[in-house]
């Protein structure tokens, strides 16, 4: 079933200019890229984004990584979309990601992992449209 999700690709991935090599990945997926952008989130976006982990322990560095330097916002469509992307990012923390995956590959740590993705269909719905309500048909 075709679907959209959200993918980001994160400061610390951006910093070390491998965009391309990420977004390859997802090609090869056969995941297409229909809407992207850079942008750097205030941390009060980027609060707002990740406003589930609100009163985790980790909120307060997940969202001053998230607004320390340039992200990649990207929207991906494909069939079963959010769960590809799932599988192309591997595990959240890098050390326990299976070999070839992006994570694996590029991530530093279980925050500095590279890249994000949509974890359900209503977490997509929610993403993309915090990031792409005027640019794109959200549903």
């Amino acid at each position: 079933m075709q679907e959209r999700t959200l993918a980001i690709i994160k400061p610390d991935a951006v910093g070390r200019n491998i965009l391309g090599q990420i977004i390859t990945m997802a090609e090869k997926n056969e995941l297409s890229l229909v809407a992207g952008k850079v942008l750097r989130l205030s941390k009060e976006e980027a609060e707002g984004f990740y406003y589930v982990h609100q009163d985790k322990p980790f909120f307060e560095s997940l969202t001053e990584y998230m607004s320390e330097g340039l992200i990649f916002v990207m929207v991906l469509e494909g069939d079963r979309s959010i769960d590809r992307w799932r599988e192309t990012m591997g595990a959240t923390n890098p050390s326990q990601a299976e070999e070839g995956t992006i994570r694996s590959r590029f991530g530093e740590s279980i925050e500095r992992n590279a890249v994000h993705g949509s974890d359900s269909r209503e977490s997509a719905d929610f993403e993309i449209s915090y990031f792409f309500k005027e640019e794109i048909d959200t549903k």
